[in-house]
């Protein structure tokens, strides 16, 4: 089935900086309500009002949208769905509610189990990265909430942005174990020093996308959601997001909506 990207590239957008609106009208002016769901991770009045505010966006659309915070259908009767929305309102809770500013927005279309067109805002700079895979990837500026006209993706800043910097590796703060460090001994050998860039969310992929690091090893779990946009953004500006063991790109839309872990490059 054909896709009007450029179109959909605008919801997305679109989408992405009502969520991230909603989500700034918590983090701003409401004390922190904190659930947590059954599989322990946190949940937020602020998850849940920029989903609803995505939802408003996509629905314009014809396509199902798989969000976290959504009502998931069972594998038996979205298996055969060929294009979807893969939706993470707030990417990042945890950072939320440290508020240290790094959560972002992440809104992917899938077809055919691969992401074709991603947006990640980050509502607190107003950072954007926007991709679709063949066409290229850039970062904007705009405000949370803004509204978006396809002239205004005219613009932007082409990824990546080459610069002259150390071999770099991006990882999160919470999840630099063992294995990560292993991993990471080979480019020591090879660059003599690997610095370590620490990130929250969906914006570990966005910095390699970016030309601000070199890798990304991810070997603990994330979800369909966690990934998928920024699968696309990293893809559009010319890199991998490959499974660590047999080193081909990321898949959605499976039955188990755990993602294998992941290397970035």
């Amino acid at each position: 089935m054909s896709i009007d990207l450029q179109t959909n590239k605008l919801i997305a957008a679109q989408a992405a900086l009502d969520g991230g609106a909603a989500i700034l009208d918590v983090y701003n002016n409401e004390e922190t309500q904190v659930e947590i769901k059954g599989d322990d991770s946190p949940l937020t009045q602020a998850d849940l009002k920029s989903n609803a505010a995505i939802m408003e966006q996509l629905n314009k659309t014809s396509y199902w949208v798989l969000s976290e915070e959504g009502k998931h259908m069972e594998y038996s009767d979205r298996k055969d769905i060929s294009t979807m929305w893969i939706v993470d309102p707030l990417d990042g809770t945890k950072e939320f509610i440290k508020r240290n500013g790094e959560f972002t927005v992440n809104v992917a279309l899938v077809q055919d189990g691969a992401p074709v067109l991603g947006a990640v805002y980050v509502p607190v700079t107003g950072e954007l990265y926007l991709g679709v895979v063949g066409q290229g990837a850039k970062k904007y500026h705009f405000d949370a909430g803004a509204t978006l006209t396809q002239s205004d993706l005219d613009g932007g800043a082409a990824l990546p942005v080459a610069m002259d910097r150390p071999f770099t590796a991006v990882g999160s703060r919470s999840h630099m174990n063992e294995e990560t460090s292993d991993f990471l001994e080979q480019y020591r050998q090879e660059h003599g020093t690997v610095e370590i860039m620490s990130k929250g969310s969906s914006l570990k992929m966005c910095m390699v996308a970016e030309g601000l690091a070199d890798v990304y090893p991810r070997f603990a779990p994330t979800m369909e959601w966690d990934t998928a946009a920024g699968q696309a953004v990293v893809e559009a500006a010319g890199f991998q997001m490959v499974t660590k063991d047999e080193r081909t790109p990321l898949l959605y839309n499976k039955e188990n909506l755990l993602n294998p872990h992941f290397i970035v490059l």
